[in-house]
């Protein structure tokens, strides 16, 4: 039991409130009702149709002078329906219904909040709280539209259960499609789910969700933080696309952009009061050096309002499953994580260095989400490997449920521009692989659409290049490159897959060696979308060999699938041969080797495993069907041998091939 002091002197504390998010649940039970209703408050922000029809609108506007609410429904007077100033920074003003008693401001037409500010300026504003924005065709600036459908879409499918083992498709809404065009929700609800469901993945990570009036930011430049993008269709066809997916037993996650906001006034936060703080920090702690963005005040009670509660609205009206965090680093430091190259010594993540003001907001955001919702997902992006990240709120971690294992990717694009095949560092790549922090959950990767971003290349693209152009067929043979490629694309994923953590992620396309790179429409290309789709026409292909990735891919998850290493404690490293390149782990009683040796075979090779018995393959990247050579028995039984190696208290002969056989 605590005794909490009165809303007075809320603010004061707020900002003393220091690294315990106790502290702040406290006072939101003393001055909201608790933190259920508060993180509500898209419920009473922005525009709302009460019983009657009459329309309530509310905003938080500090600085400002006076507001005015103008639009379709007036004629675009920009006096007729002046605010009325209220404690604390808030507006309000209430419209009563047509005669006809239908809401005054009809669906889908145009509204804005005019802003005076005390300089006698005037500003023309988009809600922080809009549910819904476009863009006219020829228009730069987004448009305020009200959302209020008569017949809204209803969800149908319950939420699926959180997976023990979590396999992540990160997805992209406008670029999955093989057109030079922006793709669409239903697009994707049609074409990409049933792919995404036999592949074998439980779980969609969705970027570019929250609008962004910039389309080439790949969604990172927040503009209007409740709106789901228009540019990809309706709310109501975003919703049917998460109804589908759960009714595939799919979970969905909202790639959630709380690091910072775009700098666009006219259809953003940036200067919403027309001062240069109220949802940010002054200049210069409120702008990021090089996003050239804004960043949040995480101690201002009102934007605590407002982010939580944008959390909350993502997972009660569109029913997302949990959230990926973006720029976690940039949030938990001043220093944004800029210039920084985290060693891991406790002197980089507990000091003056770290803001504990948003640390204590991603606190306060994982322990709502995860009681409220106890089976919702978050995950952060963090390069810095901040200790107790992915550990309970409770324990004084910061509540997340997975980090993403960051160092991998960079790692295997490193691998492959600096060193040739016999070069390779087993040590170092296995040491890449397994180093994280014990009791924290990470999401092991081989590339995300970071690397596949203009100016990097795919790892098909690292491994086959211009090749993938003329002589991925197979009605020809394969050429020494294209064998090469294929064979390490499917062992880089399958190793990162079973040692690299507790879940895996794969950004859409690269499962089957998408070619080339990501580059979205810009002036830099001539607004070309040639590099903003993925093709996967190239898999429906049968004569082409990205079916055959695609296969492996597919069966890598369902192996995984039925034995579990994704939710079973680290694997046992009992090899890593330096000279014969030889890997050699056990997780889940599954047993996995490696050679990643391009003209060594081996046979009676001796490998130490625990757990005795009988053992029978049952992935090979060798198989014809995964484009291999298919130089294995699979019916051959392998024995154990009651002799320890390696720290195993049993052991078995086994005989393997070099990686590439056209070398």
């Amino acid at each position: 039991v605590a005794i909490v002091p009165s809303t007075c002197t809320l603010n004061a504390l707020l900002n003393g409130a220091g690294s315990h998010p106790n502290k702040q649940l406290f006072l939101l039970e003393e001055a909201e009702g608790g933190f259920d209703q508060f993180t509500r408050s898209y419920r009473t922000f922005g525009v709302q149709r009460q019983p009657d029809n009459s329309l309530f609108f509310q905003e938080w506007a500090p600085a400002a002078e006076a507001l005015f609410l103008t639009g379709d429904f007036n004629g675009w007077d920009k006096f007729a329906h002046p605010y009325t100033k209220k404690d604390y920074g808030k507006w309000e003003l209430t419209l009563p219904p047509k005669h006809d008693r239908s809401p005054a401001v009809d669906h889908n037409s145009k509204l804005k909040v005019v802003v005076h500010t005390k300089e006698g300026e005037r500003f023309y504003r988009i809600s922080p709280w809009a549910k819904y924005v476009t863009r006219e065709e020829k228009s730069v600036i987004y448009d305020w539209v009200h959302w209020d459908p008569p017949q809204p879409y209803i969800h149908v499918h319950p939420r699926p259960k959180k997976p023990k083992s979590l396999r992540i498709y990160e997805s992209h809404v406008g670029i999955a499609s093989p057109e030079g065009k922006i793709a669409s929700y239903t697009n994707f609800t049609t074409n990409v789910l049933p792919r995404i469901k036999d592949l074998g993945y439980n779980c969609i990570q969705l970027m570019a969700i929250m609008e962004h009036a910039y389309y080439a930011s790949f969604g990172y430049q927040i503009t209007s933080f409740f709106a789901a993008s228009s540019r990809y269709g309706t709310p109501d066809e975003l919703k049917q696309l998460i109804d589908v997916a759960h009714s595939m037993g799919i979970m969905v996650l909202l790639d959630v952009v709380h690091s910072h906001a775009s700098k666009n006034t006219e259809d953003g936060l940036n200067q919403f009061d027309g001062s240069d703080s109220c949802f940010f920090h002054a200049p210069p702690r409120g702008e990021h050096s090089l996003w050239g963005s804004r960043l949040f005040n995480y101690s201002s009670w009102e934007v605590l309002r407002f982010l939580l509660s944008n959390l909350r609205w993502w997972m009660e009206e569109y029913r997302f499953d949990g959230f990926r965090f973006d720029g976690v680093t940039s949030m938990l430091y001043h220093h944004h994580g800029i210039g920084s190259g985290f060693s891991g010594d406790y002197s980089e993540y507990f000091g003056l260095q770290v803001d504990e003001e948003s640390l204590v907001y991603l606190m306060l955001a994982n322990h709502i989400l995860h009681t409220l919702y106890p089976d919702c997902i978050t995950i952060a992006e963090d390069v810095s490997g901040m200790p107790a990240l992915c550990r309970g709120v409770a324990e004084g971690g910061l509540g997340f449920d997975y980090r993403l294992a960051m160092a991998i990717p960079d790692k295997w694009i490193q691998i492959l521009k600096e060193f040739k095949d016999e070069d390779w560092n087993i040590g170092n790549i296995i040491h890449t692989l397994t180093n994280r922090r014990y009791g924290e959950n990470c999401i092991a990767y081989a590339e995300s659409h970071d690397q596949a971003l203009v100016g990097d290349k795919t790892l098909a693209f690292w491994l086959m290049d211009k090749e993938m152009y003329t002589n991925m067929s197979s009605l020809i043979p394969m050429t020494p490159i294209i064998d090469r490629g294929i064979q390490l694309h499917k062992m880089i994923r399958l190793l990162t897959h079973g040692l690299g953590g507790e879940g895996y992620l794969n950004f859409m396309g690269n499962e089957f060696g998408h070619p080339e790179w990501l580059d979205f429409p810009r002036e830099g290309n001539n607004q070309s979308y040639h590099y903003a789709r993925r093709q996967f026409n190239l898999v429906d292909m049968d004569h082409l060999r990205y079916c055959q990735l695609y296969a492996f891919d597919r069966d890598m998850n369902r192996t995984e699938d039925k034995y579990g290493w994704l939710a079973a404690p680290p694997a046992y490293v009992s090899a890593k041969h330096e000279e014969d390149k030889v890997i050699v782990f056990d997780r889940a009683n599954v047993l996995f080797i490696f050679n990643f040796h391009p003209t060594k075979s081996f046979q009676d090779y001796r490998v130490a495993v625990e757990a005795a018995g009988k053992y029978r393959i049952k992935l090979d990247s060798d198989e014809a069907q995964y484009g291999g050579h298919g130089r294995l028995e699979h019916n051959t039984e392998f024995f154990t041998e009651p002799q320890p190696f390696h720290g195993r208290s049993h052991s078995m002969k086994v005989h393997f091939f070099h990686t590439f056989s056209t070398l």
